[in-house]
């Protein structure tokens, strides 16, 4: 299995020993960039939280450890958030 299958169906930030999802809780595809295919826990944000979108620590990115990955959500799909580029 190459590192790309062993992302996917993985939820960003979940403990090691159960990285799936979990029921009750509602998730975003993370699509493109360094995160792709990895799955975002969208639960407790807020509609207007949602829409701005996030900034995710990643060591994968541009900018390596202590870089972020900026994702947004889809328009039309909000269960889909889109990469917008790698920050510091």
């Amino acid at each position: 299995m190459d590192e790309v299958e062993f992302m996917r169906g993985r939820v960003y930030g979940a403990d090691h020993d159960n990285p799936g999802p979990r029921p009750g809780r509602v998730y975003a595809q993370l699509v493109g960039g360094p995160l792709d295919g990895l799955l975002l826990d969208i639960t407790d944000l807020t509609g207007p939280e949602c829409a701005r979108g996030v900034s995710l620590a990643t060591e994968i990115g541009r900018y390596g450890p202590g870089g972020r990955s900026a994702y947004g959500p889809r328009p039309g799909d909000p269960r889909s958030f889109d990469w917008r580029g790698d920050v510091p």
